[in-house]
């Protein structure tokens, strides 16, 4: 037993191993589809950045990922809390129902998806602007039935376009956001993934 402890001290560090930098540039692909995820709800975002840093974290241990995880951490709180203020805000500020916003939604999805009659474009980033303010509008229509037609489609109007450009201005912060994430974890990890090569 004293043997088997002894070899175990003597035993000197294994070297990292071929695959780390295969598998460090296949992080950094996914770490670039949450870079436009981000941007593009048709995709997942920065939640692909963080679980990368977090998996590289596993892989190559963390104390060189101080920085790294911390700023993945802060983004993706950041990019949460935009996700909802952007849309919300944009929404509230011309005074958007919540019908306005279930219709941005229903829309969104819809037209992402191609499943709205009108948009059989089959780009996805057209339908899902088109069906957002179509979605918004139509919801907004119809609970908007208190006012005079004219001053009904004015409102429904205003909707539609104030909550596509929150979340479009919203999408392009929360962009920004990734790539932030994504540059500090490559420059505090390039140069010892290029030792192992």
């Amino acid at each position: 037993m004293a043997l088997g402890h002894g070899l175990a001290q003597a035993a000197p560090a294994l070297p990292p191993t071929p695959w780390q930098p295969v598998l460090y540039g296949g992080l950094l692909l996914v770490m670039l589809v949450g870079v436009v995820g981000a941007v593009l709800p048709a995709l997942p975002g920065i939640s692909l950045v963080l679980g990368a840093v977090i998996a590289w974290g596993v892989v190559a241990g963390f104390s060189s990922l101080k920085w790294a995880l911390g700023v993945a951490i802060v983004t993706t709180v950041l990019s949460v809390s935009i996700d909802y203020l952007a849309g919300v805000l944009g929404a509230q500020r011309v005074g958007a129902s919540s019908w306005g916003q279930i219709g941005a939604f229903v829309g969104m999805f819809l037209g992402l998806f191609g499943l709205l009659p009108l948009l059989p474009t089959g780009i996805p980033l057209l339908g899902l602007i088109l069906g957002t303010v179509i979605g918004a509008f139509i919801g907004e229509f119809l609970h908007r039935r208190d006012l005079k037609l004219n001053a009904r489609m004015i409102q429904s109007g205003k909707v539609g376009l104030a909550i596509v450009v929150g979340t479009l201005v919203g999408n392009i912060l929360q962009g920004i956001l990734a790539l932030i994430a994504f540059v500090v974890f490559v420059a505090t990890t390039w140069q010892s993934v290029w030792a192992m090569l």
